[in-house]
């Protein structure tokens, strides 16, 4: 059975090396997060300020897998 993880909304606060990045969610609770692999293949880039969907794991809540990022209202991507 696979395990069940939650899924977040939140935003980039710091870049840190090797696709770790640092992640506001958006009930306050600052997480490391990694890149997945679908997005490190079709090179999208994350930068600090971008909002981003995480997946964390129910047994560790302090770090999270990077799914999706937003798009902003305001940009043209």
């Amino acid at each position: 059975m696979k395990e069940q993880k939650w899924i977040h909304e939140g935003l980039i606060t710091e870049s840190l090396p090797n696709g770790m990045f640092r992640v506001r969610l958006d009930n306050e609770d600052m997480i490391l997060g990694y890149v997945s692999g679908k997005i490190r293949r079709s090179f999208t880039r994350i930068l600090p300020g971008d909002r981003v969907k995480v997946e964390v794991s129910r047994y560790d809540s302090t770090r999270g897998r990077i799914i999706y990022r937003l798009r902003n209202k305001d940009s043209k991507d």
